[in-house]
């Protein structure tokens, strides 16, 4: 504003000091609002150059871009390759955990089967024990039918005086099987040389234990097989190794079984005819439930049991089948009887096999002597050989 229109609108009377004025505006600066921000120069540039840069913008952000994801497919990779490694680690170990454990199965379950197999022969041949023998025999009863000419047919039978019950197989005369001292022959034809042969041939032909029989006319052995009955069969025999007080305890029992508790089979064979002759082959295989489920024996298994070939070396007539006899008794199978090589040995000789030593002992012992010879051999006949000699004396038993 000019002095003069200051002065006017004031009036003349009131005087301003432009001095004082002018001081107070210098010392009070007040805030004053911008009106205008200057922004910084941008250096101008032309289509060309702008169309560069933003290309070189584009490169930069792909090239960004393509590092970024390298990373993190780089970063993705090592964590799946980190990640597969360790499940091979552990698949690597778990699988050799598993052969392990696989391998420690069947160690120990082979040691469960070797420990099962010792222990089942060790019963095994607890049960063939010559006194083991004798025990299951007390059962057991032969009783020969013959009428003294054409020789001899047989039913073996077990007494179970618990149950009250009778259980027999019936062998006929023709059957053929081992008869010690004589061979492959008829059966029947063992009655022709006693009733201890008849003894050890069936006992061995079923490995079943028999040393008690009694002998009846072949009508009453055939009324019986066909009454299914056993009443008044011990009054009617004619012949027994039993004491009287035995023979008339079991007589007692016998008439007291009626005939629902009696099973008296014949022992299944094939029909043989050589010329005028007929013969029968047994057919061990079909009478292999009633032996498992009478006496408890299996056909087939020799476990415990010792398989052995008698030669007579002294040639004393009959040698091999006395010595056969005697080892039947025992409990031991004979599968053959025959001549030695000469008659001149002078020590029975006891041949181990199968390097069962034991079962060598336990042969020596039952014939009183002998020299025992390991001998092993790969044949599965016999367990052991018996050559004997002028050593042997029959046992007094």
């Amino acid at each position: 504003m000019s002095r003069a229109r200051r002065k006017g609108a004031h009036g003349a009377g009131a005087a301003i000091d432009e001095s004082a004025v002018e001081a107070v505006s210098t010392e009070m600066d007040y805030p004053r609002r911008r009106t205008h921000v200057e922004k910084p120069a941008v250096a101008s540039i032309g289509y060309r150059a702008g169309r560069r840069s933003a290309k070189g913008g584009k490169r930069a952000r792909r090239a960004a871009t393509t590092a970024r994801v390298k990373a993190e497919v780089s970063e993705t990779a090592g964590s799946v390759g980190r990640v597969v490694a360790r499940g091979l680690k552990y698949l690597g170990i778990s699988l050799s955990a598993i052969v392990v454990l696989v391998l420690v199965f069947i160690l120990v379950a082979s040691g469960i089967n070797e420990a099962a197999r010792f222990l089942a022969k060790r019963h095994a041949a607890s049960q063939n024990t010559p006194a083991a023998v004798k025990e299951r025999a007390k059962d057991n009863l032969l009783i020969i039918g013959t009428d003294g000419i054409n020789g001899a047919d047989f039913l073996a039978v077990r007494i179970d005086a618990k149950t009250e019950q009778v259980f027999g197989v019936a062998v006929p005369d023709g059957a053929f099987m081992e008869v010690p001292g004589q061979g492959f022959e008829r059966v029947g034809d063992s009655y022709k040389a006693g009733p201890e042969v008849s003894l050890a041939a069936i006992s061995n032909y079923l490995t079943v234990p028999f040393e008690s029989y009694i002998v009846v006319s072949k009508q009453a052995y055939q009324d019986a097989l066909t009454e299914q009955s056993m009443v008044g069969l011990m009054a009617a025999a004619t012949k027994s190794n039993l004491s009287a007080q035995d023979r008339a305890d079991l007589g007692e029992f016998m008439d007291k079984v009626t005939t629902e508790k009696v099973a008296l089979v014949p022992l299944p064979v094939k029909q043989i005819n050589l010329g005028e002759q007929m013969y029968f082959e047994p057919q061990r295989e079909q009478v292999a439930d009633l032996l498992l489920q009478w006496w408890g024996v299996k056909i087939g298994s020799d476990e415990g049991v010792i398989r052995a070939i008698v030669y007579n070396g002294a040639g004393t007539p009959g040698l091999a089948g006395e010595v056969a006899q005697q080892l039947i008794k025992a409990g031991v199978r004979v599968v053959d009887t025959k001549n030695a090589d000469k008659f001149d040995y002078k020590e029975t000789l006891i041949v181990v096999q199968n390097g069962n030593l034991e079962a060598g002992a336990m042969v020596k012992e039952v014939l009183g002597t002998g020299k025992i010879v390991d001998q092993p051999s790969d044949q599965d006949v016999a367990d052991i050989i018996i050559i004997v000699g002028q050593d042997w004396k029959p046992s007094k038993g």
